[in-house]
């Protein structure tokens, strides 16, 4: 990707995660953006000049929205906010995510409604170029009023405090500064509650997991494809006109996809007045992958609205006079997100449910009709074979389903109860991330175990047999990270070697040009 400029109305979750993991990707203004900032900056001291009472321009934050803050300490008001609310927990995030919080909060700000000055932004955005990344704990945040903790843990640098990760190394965000030859700013008035009242850290994780969640769900259908070849399954149920008739898009989608990927394969078996129809886990793919696949596009227009919107507050605002108007809201209140993310992550979790019961099936004879040996392993006995992959499955998908609670059902009040009803949306997109991060795994057991079975089917087979048009090209990608299992092996390694494979490019670059064509 070239390097990026940001307006505060054109970015979407694709581009947000090629900068987040792409350093090199440098990152501006643009042009059209001077004069709002601008403007609002002006607007907030006219405010301030005026003796006007603003929340959190003249007056304190959340309980404290009665107190106020005479004009000589409306600067240490704004420092305060990032001193106080600095309280993250945990382990720190890592530098996509940071990066991606970083380019979403200066994407906001670059509206114009926040009334941030030029030079913080720009400050900002300095930051992210030079790979000046503030270490920000991942656990303190309600989602309302925003993400405060790891926002102000954000903003720390920007006035020579708190820690950063520059090139390699942890250091004082001070030294840091003083490195590039950056000095760091006094914060004015409204500068620090922009910079910490919003939703950039759900929005962050919200955008990398969303497009995590994507790639996962294509390599779902070429494992899916690979687990109906290795188990003989009909492609009967996958024929449009069935689908035409419920035609929820995803498994409309779905069903064309397994098309495409098993064009050409004689794996899959012919009408069977014997065999007339599989196991749900085979027959309703369309229907299951498809409703996972119609919530991940759910969660993408979420947070391609929430990356380009102004969630701070207060709000200026201009009329046709340009008189200038500040409104209070809840734009920081991460109910969307929040709501979003524990969706996704019990989509994520049911999909990690019936891969693991096709594990189960091509591991056990009496479940495939004794198409393949026993736990997928010559002499079975001697040997183990593939039965405990079958049990990291299970466990992995039993932890995805408490992880799947959702957080958004639960809300404990702040701020004096003042802030009385929150999101938990930060929750909901750490609880997520666990769950992809679990569901890759299983995913990686899925393809482990269905090159396993193919194998076997290749050599019980006769004639010119061929796997679809996809699923050859991933037999062809696992087999060059592990080969056939002849006897019981640490079974870990070739586990890992799946996990890098599924991380990688190829196997969703496998799914793109066969389907896109």
């Amino acid at each position: 990707m070239p390097n990026l400029i940001i307006d505060g109305n054109s970015l979407t979750i694709e581009k947000v995660c090629a900068f987040a993991f792409d350093e090199s990707i440098k990152v501006s203004l643009s042009d059209a953006c001077y004069k709002g900032i601008n403007k609002a900056a002006q607007a907030v001291e006219r405010f301030i000049q005026s003796d006007s009472v603003v929340y959190g321009i003249t007056t304190g934050f959340g309980a404290l929205k009665n107190t106020i803050i005479p004009k000589d300490q409306v600067g240490k008001l704004q420092k305060n906010i990032l001193l106080s609310h600095s309280v993250g927990v945990g382990p720190k995030l890592d530098v996509p995510t940071t990066r991606a919080m970083m380019l979403i909060r200066a994407n906001t700000l670059a509206r114009g409604h926040s009334g941030i000055k030029l030079e913080t932004l720009e400050l900002l955005l300095k930051l992210l170029n030079l790979g000046i990344y503030p270490l920000i704990p991942e656990k303190g945040s309600l989602g309302a009023s925003g993400d405060l903790a790891p926002l102000a843990h954000m903003a720390l640098p920007l006035i020579g405090l708190g820690e950063v990760q520059f090139k390699g190394d942890f250091m004082p965000a001070a030294e840091a500064l003083n490195r590039c030859g950056l000095q760091a700013i006094n914060l004015c008035a409204k500068e620090g509650l922009a910079l910490t009242n919003g939703t950039s850290f759900m929005s962050a994780m919200g955008a990398i997991l969303t497009v995590k969640a994507k790639k996962l769900l294509k390599i779902a259908d070429l494992s899916g494809s690979l687990v109906l070849e290795a188990l003989n399954g009909t492609l009967k149920a996958f024929d449009p006109r069935i689908h035409a008739l419920r035609p929820h898009k995803g498994q409309q989608v779905t069903a064309d996809n397994f098309l495409k990927i098993l064009d050409k394969s004689t794996f899959v078996r012919e009408y069977d007045p014997l065999n007339i129809q599989d196991a749900y886990t085979l027959r309703c793919i369309p229907q299951v992958h498809g409703a996972i696949r119609d919530t991940v596009e759910f969660c993408s227009r979420v947070f391609e609205i929430e990356i380009n919107s102004v969630t701070d507050n207060p709000l200026i605002f201009f009329d046709q006079d340009n008189k200038a108007e500040i409104l209070s809201g809840g734009n920081f209140h991460g109910e969307p997100l929040a709501f979003a993310m524990d969706y996704l992550a019990i989509a994520m979790t049911d999909l990690g449910n019936m891969i693991e019961r096709r594990i189960a099936k091509l591991v056990d004879e009496s479940n495939n009709q004794h198409l393949l040996p026993p736990f997928l392993i010559k002499n079975s006995g001697v040997n183990s074979g593939f039965m405990l992959i079958q049990y990291t499955a299970a466990a992995l998908a039993s932890e995805n389903k408490v992880l799947s609670h959702p957080s958004s059902t639960d809300s404990v009040p702040s701020s004096a109860n003042v802030e009385d009803h929150v999101s938990m949306g930060a929750n909901a997109c750490l609880h997520a991330r666990a769950v992809l991060d679990n569901l890759a795994t299983i995913l990686s057991l899925e393809l482990l175990s269905a090159a396993q079975a193919i194998d076997f089917r290749i050599s019980s087979t006769y004639g010119n047999q061929m796997l679809g048009m996809g699923t050859r090209k991933l037999f062809q990608a696992i087999r060059e990270e592990v080969p056939f299992i002849e006897n019981d092996s640490q079974m870990s390694t070739f586990i890992e070697k799946i996990q890098g494979l599924v991380a990688g490019p190829i196997l969703e670059n496998i799914f793109d040009e066969l389907i896109r064509g």
